[in-house]
């Protein structure tokens, strides 16, 4: 099977790329912006910038994928309500030029979205749960997931939680990360306890699209984590892990940070459906710890 990946220099991408290359039966396809940060044994990169509609029609057409998984966009939730026309063109008028250009190579296309295309009224939700966005990241995303369900591709949609983990340079920063150096540093760290959400590893969300590729899967699955978490206490069970100290971290509500756009309360996922259909078992938080404590401690004895 010949997978092309997009934006593989994410932190879902990167840990995509280094999946997919270790499975003999896939042909992997790594595409990003610049080169690949990570090293690959057996898959190709590609350059490829999915925000021009040429670039995707040409690569598309030269590597002739069987599935391509859209890894790529912009996430950064106060950036895309302040830059607009920026979150616009990564998160709906790509995908447009993906679906077509799948269409056209009758490419199966497998979407990653977010917790965010809800309103944070309730969780955790399952996939018929109704979107209902609060912010603009979110109603980008939401347009995104409507123009691959309109479309004529093979598709599946895996939405997601809150991912953590690291990428090879540790150049994405996530809660877990935030928490950890901020400690480390002897920092007191303010940290809201109403919000709830079920965090994901990130080699955990690279396994669903993995299983979601290869089980040809069709139609929307929540792919997180299984326990529903605040920050609060990812912030605690973080500093209890690294043996940190927990007097640091200050309890807030969401009243008192002042961003750019809102943040829904409740979400988290019900991931029944991918459990059984996918055979997807995520780590528990504490592994997901344990993983990102030894990918960190083998950076370190490389420097």
């Amino acid at each position: 099977m010949k997978i092309l990946v997009t934006g593989g220099n994410g932190l879902l991408g990167q840990k995509l790329s280094l999946l997919l290359d270790s499975k003999e039966d896939v042909e992997l396809i790594a595409t990003a912006r610049s080169p690949l940060s990570i090293q690959l044994k057996r898959g190709a990169f590609q350059p490829l910038d999915i925000t021009n509609q040429d670039d995707v029609n040409r690569v598309l057409s030269d590597v002739k994928p069987d599935v391509v998984i859209n890894t790529a966009a912009m996430t950064q939730v106060d950036h895309c309500e302040t830059e607009r026309e920026k979150c616009w063109l990564s998160n709906v008028t790509a995908v447009e030029y993906l679906v077509k250009a799948c269409e056209k190579e009758k490419t199966k296309l497998i979407h990653v979205s977010t917790d965010f295309i809800f309103d944070g009224t309730m969780g955790p939700l399952k996939e018929d749960a109704k979107p209902n966005p609060v912010n603009y990241y979110g109603e980008s995303k939401l347009a995104g997931e409507q123009i691959v369900q309109g479309s004529k591709v093979d598709w599946a949609i895996l939405r997601t939680v809150l991912v953590f983990g690291i990428t090879s340079d540790l150049s994405r920063s996530n809660i877990v990360l935030w928490v950890k150096n901020s400690l480390e540093q002897g920092k007191v760290i303010n940290v809201v306890n109403d919000q709830w959400r079920t965090p994901t590893l990130a080699e955990d969300l690279a396994t669903g699209c993995y299983l979601a590729a290869t089980k040809n899967a069709n139609g929307i699955f929540h792919i997180s984590g299984e326990k529903m978490m605040t920050p609060y206490d990812i912030a605690i069970e973080t500093a209890a892990f690294f043996g940190l100290d927990p007097s640091l971290i200050k309890a807030t509500d969401s009243t008192k940070f002042k961003q750019p756009a809102i943040r829904p309360l409740k979400t988290g996922f019900d991931i029944t459906k991918a459990k059984k259909e996918l055979g997807y078992t995520p780590h528990t938080f504490t592994e997901g710890l344990a993983i990102l404590a030894d990918q960190i401690q083998k950076l370190d004895a490389k420097k």
